[in-house]
């Protein structure tokens, strides 16, 4: 058994947020495929992957040093015990000759190429990756009902509190009963008149959620803090800069309700730093992690050991970025759940064709791999890769 082929294409963002944060329609993403020799139908298993959203598409680092690495590395080298390809090794080869830090666009490139792996292995395997993750790393049976939240709220440039509270609606009517809106791109008291149009739309059982995308001083985060104090939102996420821990651990001693952080951490070490140094309430707050910025799959295993070390449930983890694979780790080791983009960043986001949200929470069908191949419009992308 070996990898004969890694493909890597480098394909625009659908997508037209411009907002005060970033303008998403000029990012990139780098979209993998992973051939293998194995034969099934006829065909070579192939696996996929693409890097989650906030982060431009990493080839050039794949072509010139990770990708080279996997497929000159000798076949056996990259297998487990059994003879099946071992998604551990072939992460371990990537990163050969690779300098301890420099956790950032490396970390993309790598976290990339390492989903499209494990695709492949559960794929050859012929079980959904969330089974597979169960029986290898959790309790040995997947909980395919997975939480999730709908993320939106952006500025867009002539958008007024009629279109936000339209576009909370169209969310709340499709069946999450948690939403999220970003704040810090306008002043304190006009975020806080978006806030409350928002609130007045919730029933009972329904949250809302806040995210500055990192962008607060201290000041400012502790001005934000007393504000929302009131609203009892869902969370508070990344007010300051992502590794600016003092600020998120002093901005602890201004906010007693849930935060949230860690979707800008790109490894094991980040997040460890966040747990020791970031004054992170294991009783109430959410650690975002994404598999797919952060080195993988593999990495992300050892960042849930060491959380579990420091006294941390898995559930308290909701990843950032919207895709199936954090949503097949969500379902296979106990995550709290997983974020969700209903109508941004498509192809790539979203569920598989024919899921629905039911009361904030999917239910993942039985598809072999992550389950690209059950959502049309994404494996259209994916296929013509492949071929």
């Amino acid at each position: 058994m070996k990898i004969v082929e890694i493909r890597e294409s480098t394909r625009p963002i659908k997508s037209d947020i411009r907002n005060a944060y970033i303008d998403f329609s000029k990012m990139t993403l780098s979209l993998v495929a992973v051939v293998t020799d194995v034969i099934r139908d006829g065909k070579p298993v192939v696996g996929y992957g693409f890097n989650s959203n906030g982060r431009y598409g990493q080839g050039a680092l794949m072509r010139e040093r990770f990708i080279p690495r996997a497929l000159e590395a000798k076949p056996d080298t990259l297998l487990d015990d059994r003879g099946v390809l071992c998604p551990h090794k072939v992460w371990e080869t990537m990163m050969r000759n690779e300098k301890p830090g420099g956790h950032g666009e490396r970390s993309v490139a790598i976290g990339t190429i390492d989903m499209a792996v494990w695709d492949a292995v559960a794929k050859i395997e012929e079980k959904p990756l969330h089974q597979m993750l169960a029986e290898r790393y959790g309790n040995g049976k997947a909980d395919p009902k997975v939480f999730v939240y709908a993320a939106g709220g952006y500025y867009y440039p002539g958008k007024d509190l009629d279109g936000l509270k339209s576009e909370m609606l169209s969310y709340l009517d499709r069946g999450y009963s948690v939403v999220k809106m970003k704040i810090g791109g306008a002043s304190l008291a006009e975020d806080c008149t978006r806030i409350e149009s928002v609130l007045k739309l919730l029933g009972p059982g329904q949250r809302l959620a806040v995210d500055a995308n990192g962008r607060f001083d201290l000041k400012t985060a502790i001005a934000y803090a007393k504000a929302l104090s009131p609203y009892n939102l869902f969370w508070y996420e990344e007010a300051g800069d992502p590794l600016d821990y003092t600020l998120q651990a002093e901005l602890a001693n201004h906010y007693q309700n849930p935060m949230a952080t860690g979707e800008n951490l790109f490894s094991m070490q980040d997040a460890r730093n966040l747990i020791r140094h970031g004054g992170m309430r294991k009783d109430r707050d959410w650690l975002q992690f994404d598999c797919a910025l952060s080195y993988g799959l593999v990495e992300y295993l050892r960042t849930l050991e060491m959380l579990k070390e420091y006294g941390w449930s898995a559930t308290r983890c909701i990843p950032h970025g919207g895709h199936q694979m954090s949503l097949a780790i969500a379902a296979g080791l106990g995550l709290g759940g997983n974020e969700s983009y209903p109508d941004l960043f498509q192809p790539y986001g979203g569920f598989p064709d024919g899921v629905k949200v039911q009361n904030g929470y999917v239910t993942l069908p039985s598809l072999v791999g992550i389950g690209f191949e059950g959502k049309a419009d994404l494996y259209a992308e994916m296929s013509a890769l492949s071929r």
